[in-house]
């Protein structure tokens, strides 16, 4: 299937979570990974929030934090975001930079993972990212 369903003409995806770390994360998905900041938003309703996006910004991330706290920890080990990289070299530059900028590798829960070559580094909420070389 290459279009969306008559029903459901999106044009854009965008995954929101809360977080009490805005700015790390920030660092983490705009410096470490080089998404793209393409949006932010303070004081909306006590929010204030950061959208990120890959190339074409059809795909998007919001992360937004009220001025009163939000509970940011990840549920289990198993909320991961995946990106399939299909430049291996390109892959161990950034895991590199991450690690770099403090962010190790960590053992994947599900074992798939690791035995087929991808890299599993934890952003500053305890959200796993999936780097898969293909």
């Amino acid at each position: 299937m290459t279009d969306w369903p008559e029903d459901l003409p999106a044009i854009r995806v965008r995954f929101a979570r809360q977080t009490d770390q805005l700015e790390a994360l920030k660092r983490f998905y705009c410096d470490g990974l080089g998404l793209e900041v393409i949006g932010s938003f303070t004081g909306h309703s006590g929010y204030d929030g950061l959208i990120v996006g890959l190339p074409g910004k059809a795909y998007q991330l919001e992360f937004v934090q009220h001025h009163a706290g939000s509970p940011g920890q990840s549920p289990n080990k198993e909320n991961l975001l995946v990106f399939y990289v299909d430049d291996a070299e390109a892959a161990t530059r950034t895991v590199a930079k991450l690690n770099e900028m403090g962010y190790p590798t960590v053992a994947s829960e599900n074992p798939w993972w690791d035995d087929h070559g991808a890299f599993t580094i934890e952003d500053p909420d305890g959200y796993r990212v999936v780097l898969q070389p293909v």
